[in-house]
């Protein structure tokens, strides 16, 4: 990864404190049972990673982000939440400090779409995987994505995003890969499915819609593709507008796919 495309504007963690293990992590759940280990690598704002701490609790979770700074929003939720079963560390997926069977259950919920080499990332959590245990991704895809009305403001913002993904070194279409990329990483026993988000009441749809409409002007997106000349101001205005047009039609729909894999070790 040569740069997060999303960044930690605050208009992204509104995104990503949505997130629960409800939500996100129910292909997992079943798997989980108190006195586990449990790494959690990209916890972000980890709103799901305290939901998993307090499933395997008195296990404890690790959760790791690629620096301190990001480290930091994961360690606020812990303390707003009074979660006591989490310890945090700076880690690179691609070389984790772990010694080899250290954890009950590896979860990286969309990180390997961000990360330069996914196999890499799979070959480590399977790595500090005990025998037995369980690896557990999630990543959304992005050509999957499905809305209605069909603006063509909404297709342009999804080419310039997968634009500045890609020249960011990820692969925004990840969902669709995941299976591949784990028989590349040598999993034989490996169990894929999918779901889905979908927005479509019209909560929702103002949620959804004004969180990217301030996204598109003021995340690391829009940074990165104003300094690389992939869009200028006027291009980002008029996206920004077309997510307030699409929240606040009475039939608007967002749909957003997901990979996702149970990889038994």
């Amino acid at each position: 990864m040569k740069r997060y495309t999303h960044g930690h504007h605050e208009s992204v963690l509104t995104s990503h404190r949505w997130r629960t293990a409800e939500n996100s992590a129910a292909y997992l759940l079943p798997y989980l049972r108190p006195g586990m280990s449990l790494l959690d690598v990209g916890a972000g704002p980890g709103t799901i990673t305290m939901d998993l701490a307090d499933l395997v609790a008195p296990g404890t979770v690790t959760a790791t982000e690629y620096n301190a700074g990001a480290l930091e929003l994961t360690r606020a939720e812990a303390a707003r939440r009074g979660t006591a079963n989490v310890e945090f560390a700076v880690a690179d997926v691609h070389a984790l400090a772990y010694a080899d069977d250290t954890f009950d259950v590896t979860h990286a919920h969309q990180v390997l779409q961000h990360v330069a080499d996914p196999v890499q990332a799979l070959r480590e959590l399977r790595r500090v995987t005990k025998p037995g245990g369980i690896v557990a991704v999630r990543d959304s895809d992005y050509a999957g994505f499905i809305w209605y009305p069909e603006l063509s403001e909404l297709d342009e913002w999804l080419a310039l995003y997968q634009k500045v993904a890609r020249g960011n070194g990820g692969e925004p279409d990840a969902g669709r890969r995941l299976l591949s990329w784990a028989h590349a990483a040598g999993f034989t026993d490996v169990r894929a499915t999918a779901s889905v988000w979908c927005f479509a009441n019209e909560a929702d749809r103002a949620w959804w819609g004004g969180m990217w409409a301030e996204r598109i002007l003021k995340s690391e997106m829009a940074t990165t593709a104003l300094e690389t000349g992939a869009a200028v101001p006027a291009d980002l205005d008029r996206i920004s507008a077309a997510w307030q047009r699409w929240a606040a039609e009475s039939d608007g729909w967002f749909l957003i796919p997901h990979g996702e894999l149970i990889c038994v070790v």
